[in-house]
Order: structure tokens, then C-alpha cells, then sequence
């Protein structure tokens, strides 16, 4: 473990990954080119509402939510739309919104409040926040609406602010606890009047002097008895937001569960001062902050970025590449995810940048049963069995063990004597059981859709057997008046009269079953 220290339920590092040095907030100048993802957050992607060609001015709403849970996108800047289509260099197929920066840019013109935002319901303060494009700006990105819409839940009892970040390379929060304490504190506030809650606790690791400071000292000009600050030990993953709700409250958040189901409700610092900018100053989300790091950057800073802006803007900002580095990671050391390219732009997610060079590893030898893994496990797993069953495809067996509450942390890595790529075989598993899932709801829906088409056919069957049936009756019937004389009429037009009558009624039967059946191959699709 020539990284880390193992402690119960995480690491203490120690070498390589400590935490970044207290850093100022620079800020990015804007691009020729933004390329404004229309998928930054969980959930389904924007849909673009303007087209090629067209002039937008900052702040412009250029793309609406698809759902309940979704989030709009803004124009950073005055620009005009160049293209809407995938991002340059990427084979996913996500689409983005293409802007030719103008050289011309005029002030921000953000409609200042004309009230107390404590007047208004919450859910109207609430939809403030979603027609911002708020979405968790820890790296999660869920809508940040869609999460303050809990006030409904009686469980709810505490808005926990995460400042706490969870991987040692990141220092983009601890730069903002330290600029803007009173927005963040602001922020919060906002959010306890849309939960109707009384009670925020704001996390902080307790090696963050100076952040601690400012927000104390925020809180003292508040004068808000409902927030308090919390000192957190500086253990990684104790920004992970089960593992902090578990030191703070004592309890731990259900395997199939929300924090919601134990009081709790969480966003990070940097969410809480977007809710400020959003509610108290009309300002939607436009920008955030990224930090810059490791030795393949020339100079490492915390920048303040425009959505849609390339790495390769904010590598060119930090001083360029130096040398080649071998890993371009967006995220931090422990659980940032390889960048294809540094073409690939900032979104509402990115809060860091890691340009290192690769240590060469030793190839992955058998498992020696040693138990570290299990040691350092933050969500008190059991790696070492999962890396067994993983390996020989036992899915049910990675369900029993809570394959799902994995958080990817990568301290088993860290620890593994026998350099098993655990972590990596965690995810192709997670993908498995999501594949396994998706066939299984569709063998669902295809068993349903047979069973309601096997009971359309029987009810049909059915109908037409009591036709028959009645035809046969009414024929019998027919046969006997005919058979009792009743059939001779001594008016001459009776007989056409009744012929006719009959061959209504006919007609009027076969229209019915026409209907019926068109009605009942219409429900069958539906299923």
C-alpha cells in the first residue's frame, strides 16, 4: 500500500494523492466555439429549441427538458447556432448544441427579484430552480429540482450540504467554501424554504482550515440558527454521500434505499450557490468551476469555466500539456473517467481535470484471499467474493452480495497486493446485471402482450360461438312459426318488411364486430 493507509471503511492517503493546495478561482476567457452537451445530467437528454443559424443571447433558454426528470441548457454567451449534432470525435452519439462565440458580448441583464423569495410557495421557488438548469454539480448530476421536490415526504428532516469532496485530487469546492461562504450559505437557505425544513448541516473535512473558517464566518453574519458547520475526518470516500450521512446521523442510508428514507437530503456547496444565483439573482447555470491538476498540466488552478468549453481550452488556460501525459481523466485520481480526447467539452458534471503520467503496473496475478479489499470497503462489501463471481458470470450471486451498492471508490485497487483491476471488474458486472435487467423487463412485456393477445382471441372466439348460437336459435324459431303457420301474413308488404328489417340488423351486427375487433387489435399494440 505505497499510496494509501487502510483504515476501517476507507483510506488515509498519504503520498501521491494529497489533497490539493488552497488554490484562487482564475477565469476562462471565452472560446471561439462552445459545445453545450444536451445530455449533462442523469436522466433524459434537453431537446434543442432553436435552430441553425439563429442569434442567442446570454443566458437563453436553447434547449427544454424531455421529462420529469430532465434539465434545460443555456447560452453561456452571445453567439449564434452553428450546428446541433454529436460532439467532434465521439462515437457515442451524443448530441450537442454547437455556438460561434460572437466577438461582440453584452452584459449579463439578469431581472432582479422584486420581492423576498420567502413570500413565495416553495414549489414556485422551486420551478425558479428548474427553469435555471440546475442539475448536482458534485458529479452525480441529477435535477437539482427534481430533489427539492421532497419537501412532500415527511421523512425529511435534515438538507445536508456536502463540502466534503469525495477524491483527494479535487479542490474545486474548497476553493468556493473559501470565495463565496455567503453564497453558499445563501443557497442553503434557499433550499430549507423549498423543503420546509429547519435544520442544514454543512460538511467539511477538517483538514480544510481556511474553508472551515469562511463558512463559520459566514454562518455568524447569517444569524441563522437552522445551519450548523460539521467537521468531517479527511478519509477518502468520506465525501461519498452514504458514507457521510453514516457518520453524521450514526445510521446507514437501506441497500435499496435513498438518504431520503433515513431524514436526509444532500447537495453540494457548489449546487447551494447556483440555487442562490438562481433564486436571488434570476441568473441560470452557465458556468462552474473546474479544477486543474496533476504533473502533465504545466500550471494546476481551480478555473472558472463556460459550459461547452473544450478541455483543450482549459489545458491551453493552465499552460499546456507538460510532455505527453499518458492519462487525461475528467474527475479526480480515485474515480475520474479516461477522457477520449481533450475535444471533449466541460459540462454541468465536470468538476476536475487530471492530466498525469501512468505508473506501469504488474499484470494481475491470482487472488491470495488476503482480505484487504474487504478491509477498506467504504460500503462494507465483500470484494473479494464478488471478484469470484464476476469472473465466472454468477449474477445471481452478485445481487445476493449487493453488487449495486459498489461505489467505485477504487480503494481495492489501491490495496490488492495481486493488482486485480477489482474496480473495472465491478462495472463490467454492474453493466451485466443493467443488460440482464432490460431482458428481463422485455421478456416481460413480450409474455404480457401474448397473454393479452391469447385472451383477445378467446373472447373473440367466444363472441363468435355465441353468435352462432343465437343465429341457430333464431333459425330454429324461424323454422318452427314457419312450421305453425305463423309465417303466412295476410298484408302483402309484412313479409318484404321483416326481409329487410333482418338484413338491417345484420348489417348493424357486422359493423359491431368490425369495431370490436379493430378496438381490440388497437389495445393489444398498447400492450
Amino acid at each position: 500500500m505505497s499510496l494509501a493507509r487502510a483504515v476501517a471503511g476507507g483510506l488515509i492517503l498519504t503520498r501521491e494523492a494529497k489533497r490539493p493546495a488552497a488554490q484562487p478561482i482564475e477565469t476562462l476567457p471565452l472560446p471561439p466555439r462552445l459545445y453545450l452537451s444536451l445530455h449533462q445530467h442523469t436522466g433524459g437528454a434537453a431537446l434543442p429549441c432553436v435552430d441553425v443559424g439563429q442569434r442567442v443571447t446570454i443566458g437563453e433558454r436553447i434547449a427544454n427538458t424531455s421529462g420529469a426528470i430532465s434539465v434545460a441548457v443555456h447560452a453561456p454567451a452571445d453567439a449564434t447556432v452553428e450546428r446541433i449534432g454529436r460532439y467532434p470525435d465521439d462515437d457515442s452519439g451524443r448530441e450537442c448544441i454547437v455556438l460561434k462565440v460572437a466577438q461582440q458580448q453584452s452584459a449579463p441583464n439578469w431581472p432582479a427579484p422584486d420581492h423576498d423569495y420567502h413570500l413565495d410557495e416553495p414549489a414556485l421557488v422551486r420551478q425558479r430552480v428548474a427553469d435555471a438548469g440546475i442539475a448536482g454539480l458534485g458529479g452525480a448530476g441529477f435535477p437539482t429540482a427534481v430533489k427539492l421536490a421532497a419537501e412532500v415526504d415527511t421523512r425529511l428532516q435534515t438538507l445536508l450540504i456536502n463540502g466534503a469532496e469525495c477524491d483527494p485530487a479535487i479542490g474545486c469546492d474548497d476553493a468556493l467554501m473559501q470565495n463565496f461562504a455567503d453564497e453558499i450559505v445563501a443557497g442553503a437557505r434557499c433550499m430549507l424554504h423549498i423543503l420546509q425544513i429547519n435544520q442544514c448541516t454543512i460538511a467539511i473535512k477538517h483538514d480544510r482550515a481556511d474553508a472551515l473558517q469562511a463558512m463559520r464566518t459566514a454562518l455568524d453574519q447569517a444569524r441563522d440558527d437552522r445551519l450548523n458547520v460539521a467537521p468531517v475526518p479527511a478519509r477518502y470516500p468520506q465525501g461519498g454521500e452514504r458514507q457521510l450521512i453514516a457518520f453524521l446521523s450514526g445510521r446507514e442510508v437501506p441497500s435499496d434505499g435513498l438518504p431520503i428514507d433515513v431524514g436526509y437530503l444532500c447537495q453540494n456547496v457548489a449546487t447551494a450557490r447556483a440555487v442562490h444565483r438562481a433564486i436571488e439573482h434570476a441568473e441560470p447555470l452557465l458556468r462552474r468551476v473546474v479544477h486543474v491538476c496533476g504533473d502533465g498540466v504545466a500550471t494546476p488552478r481551480n478555473v472558472d469555466v463556460p459550459l461547452g468549453a473544450r478541455l483543450a481550452d482549459l489545458i491551453e488556460f493552465c499552460g499546456g500539456y507538460v510532455g505527453q501525459p499518458d492519462q487525461l481523466v475528467v474527475g479526480g485520481r480515485m474515480m475520474g473517467i479516461a477522457a477520449a480526447s481533450d475535444e471533449q467539452p466541460i459540462t454541468k458534471t465536470t468538476n476536475a481535470l487530471l492530466l498525469t503520467r501512468a505508473t506501469p503496473k504488474p499484470p494481475p496475478s491470482p487472488c491470495i484471499r488476503c482480505g484487504d479489499c474487504a478491509s477498506v470497503c467504504p460500503a462494507s462489501l465483500l470484494p473479494q467474493q464478488l471478484h469470484w463471481h464476476a469472473t465466472s458470470d454468477q449474477t445471481d450471486a452478485l445481487v445476493r452480495l449487493n453488487l449495486g451498492d459498489c461505489i467505485e471508490c477504487g480503494c481495492c485497487d489501491v490495496v490488492c497486493p495481486s493488482h486485480i483491476p477489482l474496480t473495472a471488474q465491478f462495472q463490467q458486472a454492474k453493466i451485466a446485471l443493467r443488460a440482464r435487467e432490460v431482458r428481463r423487463q422485455e421478456a416481460t412485456h413480450a409474455r404480457r402482450r401474448f397473454e393479452a393477445r391469447n385472451l383477445r382471441r378467446e373472447r373473440l372466439k367466444r363472441e363468435k360461438d355465441e353468435q352462432r348460437a343465437a343465429r341457430r336459435e333464431a333459425a330454429k324459431a324461424a323454422d318452427a312459426a314457419r312450421k305453425a303457420g305463423h309465417s303466412e301474413q295476410t298484408d302483402t308488404g309484412a313479409a318484404p318488411q321483416t326481409r329487410q328489417d333482418e338484413i338491417r340488423a345484420a348489417v348493424a351486427r357486422a359493423r359491431a364486430a368490425r369495431a370490436r375487433r379493430e378496438r381490440d387489435s388497437n389495445s393489444d399494440d398498447e400492450v
